[in-house]
């Protein structure tokens, strides 16, 4: 198999994902959040479900049922809530900025309850990551607290459990089956929602119902099987990883393009930094530098 393949799966998933920060906000002032978090992975859920042959699902064994249940719950349930009241105040390039950073965040968890030694270089780029986002969180307002960064805050950090806990998972199952099983759990927890969301796509407009169809399609179900299919064909984690530093620079080009909205400086230079960061903490001259 060819290795170097992976790049167009890759890509192809950052740029469903970039679109779905732009699309979200563009539906605010149609669906609540809770109710664009529902009605993506039911719609995302009914794709995968078309998709199964190509996924080729394997049986969840019982005692791994509670494990799914978890993932979903934390990976899908409660990340799609705080993305998207994330982005009721939060723009989309910012938003992407500090999603960003999940890869960075679970090596640092990872250090901590997996003892997954840190080098020296990987702490210095995860500061430099951190002013990054104290720029963007401070400069526009002082020292005003921004609710919507710590929505995204707990988004990254939900992303980051998710990854932590699908490792039991992986050993046993493909990636893009225990991605598809959670995505099925958080679908049947989110319908808690389904009353609100039904009523507000009767509301709505034909235009804000495509987008959500679109990423429900794109956004959830292809990108996730684009990045499984990425990291089967690729030769390491961290050279398809690497592709999610390039979210905010496609999500700040689609922002401006669909929406009108332009990144402001903090975001810019913060991201900068974030972004920087990111790069030297996965680079292999980092890692490779022993404490």
């Amino acid at each position: 198999m060819n290795k170097k393949s992976y790049h167009f799966y890759a890509m192809a998933t950052i740029l469903c994902w970039s679109i779905s920060y732009v699309l979200s906000r563009y539906i605010m002032d149609e669906f609540s959040a809770y109710s664009i978090s529902f009605l993506r992975y039911i719609v995302a859920s009914i794709a995968l479900i078309a998709l199964a042959p190509i996924i080729k699902l394997k049986k969840i064994e019982k005692q791994d049922l509670g494990w799914i249940l978890l993932t979903g719950t934390i990976g899908f349930f409660l990340y799609m809530i705080a993305f998207n009241k994330g982005l009721e105040t939060v723009n989309a390039t910012t938003g992407s900025v500090i999603i960003a950073m999940v890869p960075m965040i679970s090596s640092i968890l990872s250090n901590f309850i997996y003892h997954e030694k840190l080098t020296k270089p990987q702490w210095f780029a995860s500061s430099l990551s951190f002013i990054g986002v104290l720029l963007i969180t401070l400069l526009p307002g002082g020292f005003t607290i921004n609710y919507g960064l710590l929505w995204f805050f707990g988004a990254a950090f939900c992303m980051s459990f998710y990854n932590l806990l699908s490792r039991k998972l992986v050993k046993k199952y493909q990636a893009i089956q225990v991605t598809t099983f959670s995505i099925f759990a958080g679908t049947i927890l989110l319908s808690i929602f389904s009353f609100s969301a039904f009523r507000q796509v009767q509301q709505a407009s034909g235009l804000a119902i495509f987008c959500i169809i679109l990423m429900g399609v794109f956004s959830s179900a292809v990108a996730y099987v684009c990045w499984a299919k990425a990291f089967e064909r690729a030769e390491n984690v961290a050279s398809v990883s690497n592709y999610m530093y390039l979210t905010p620079f496609f999500t700040s080009i689609l922002g401006i393009i669909i929406i009108d909205e332009v990144p402001g400086w903090s975001t810019i230079i913060g991201g900068i930094l974030v972004l920087t960061g990111l790069v030297l903490f996965n680079s292999k001259r980092f890692k490779a530098v022993e404490n």
